[in-house]
C-alpha cells in the first residue's frame, strides 16, 4: 500500500445498518369476574410468539375460573407457557403445585418468574415453579418439582395455543405422556388426569395440519373430545378457536355439564382392556389470526 492511501476493509464494502433495539416488554390485562384482574408482562419480541397474549390463554383462564375443580388440590404443568396466564390462574384456584415451562431461554423464564411475583400472593408463589424445557426431552427436572405425595405425575397439563407448531406435535405428545399421572383411588371420582389443549387455526389454509395433532393422539390411544366453544369478534370478522383435552382414567363415563349459551362441556371416558382410560377433549374459541 502506497503512502497516503487509506486501508479499505470488508466492513467498508459490505456495510450493515445498525440493528434496532429490542422492543420493550408490553403488558396485557386479563379481566376476571371472581378474582382480581391479572396484568401479564410479555417479552418485547420473540420468534416463539411469546410477545403476544393470545385469546386462547384468555379463554383458558376463563375456563379454569369457571371450573376450579380441575385445578384445586391438583398438580398442574403448563408447556410453552409464554406469559403463563393459565398456569397462574390455576395457582389462584388452589392448585397444589404449578410448574410453568417454556423454551430454556433466560428472557422467557425470567418473564414467567416476574408474572408470578407480580400477580400471586406469597402463599400462591410457594406453589409455583418455573423451568426451561424443550418438548420431547427427558422430564426428570419437571418431575422433581412435584410434591412427594404426588410424585407419579401431573393431574392437569395445559397446552395453550401450541399445536400450530406442526413439527412439534410428536414432541408435545411425548412430553404429555411422560408427565401425566395415572388415576389413583384417592382422586376425585369425577375428574381424571387430563391434558387441556386450547388452540385456533391462525392459518386457516393449514387447519388440517393443526388437526393432525389430534389424529396422532388418537393413534396413540387418546380419546379426543370437544368441550367448549368461544367466539371473539376481531375487526368485524369472527375467527374460530378450538381446544382439546386428553386424559387417562379408570371410570367409564362422566356426564356432560352445561357451560351456558353457545358453549358446552362434555366429559366421556372410555376404558381400555387394561383398565386405563385416555381422554382428549377440546375447546373451540374464536381468536385473532397470526
Amino acid at each position: 500500500m502506497q503512502d497516503g492511501e487509506e486501508e479499505l476493509s470488508l466492513g467498508d464494502v459490505f456495510t450493515e445498518p445498525p440493528r434496532p433495539p429490542t422492543p420493550p416488554p408490553t403488558f396485557a390485562t386479563c379481566t376476571r369476574n371472581t378474582f382480581p384482574d391479572l396484568k401479564i408482562r410479555l417479552v418485547g419480541s420473540h420468534p416463539l410468539w411469546a410477545h403476544h397474549l393470545w385469546n386462547a390463554a384468555l379463554a383458558f383462564a376463563s375456563y379454569i375460573d369457571s371450573n376450579p375443580e380441575i385445578a384445586r388440590n391438583r398438580c398442574v404443568l403448563e408447556l410453552g407457557a409464554g406469559g403463563g396466564l393459565p398456569g397462574l390462574v390455576a395457582a389462584q384456584n388452589g392448585a397444589k403445585k404449578v410448574v410453568l415451562t417454556d423454551y430454556p431461554e433466560a428472557i422467557l423464564i425470567d418473564n414467567l418468574e416476574f408474572n408470578s411475583r407480580q400477580n400471586l400472593s406469597p402463599d400462591e408463589q410457594d406453589h409455583v415453579e418455573t423451568q426451561g424445557y424443550i418438548w420431547g426431552h427427558p422430564v426428570d427436572n419437571i418431575m422433581r418439582a412435584l410434591p412427594k405425595d404426588a410424585s407419579t405425575g401431573f393431574h392437569l397439563i395445559i397446552l395453550s395455543d401450541l399445536i400450530f407448531n406442526h413439527s412439534q406435535h410428536d414432541a408435545l405428545l411425548k412430553s404429555c405422556d411422560m408427565c401425566l399421572t395415572s388415576r389413583s383411588k384417592n382422586d376425585d371420582a369425577s375428574i381424571a388426569p387430563c391434558v387441556l389443549v386450547f388452540y385456533s387455526h391462525h392459518r386457516p389454509h393449514l387447519a388440517d395440519r393443526d388437526l393432525e395433532f389430534f389424529r396422532k393422539a388418537q393413534g396413540a390411544g387418546w380419546v379426543c373430545e370437544e368441550i367448549v366453544t368461544h367466539k371473539y369478534p376481531v375487526c368485524l370478522i369472527l375467527t374460530l378457536m378450538y381446544s382439546f383435552l386428553m386424559a387417562r382414567c379408570c371410570t367409564a363415563h362422566v356426564p356432560g355439564r352445561s357451560r351456558g349459551r353457545g358453549s358446552s362441556c362434555y366429559s366421556t371416558w372410555l376404558e381400555d382392556d387394561q383398565g386405563q382410560c385416555r381422554r382428549f377433549s377440546s375447546l373451540n374459541s374464536d381468536i385473532t389470526t397470526r
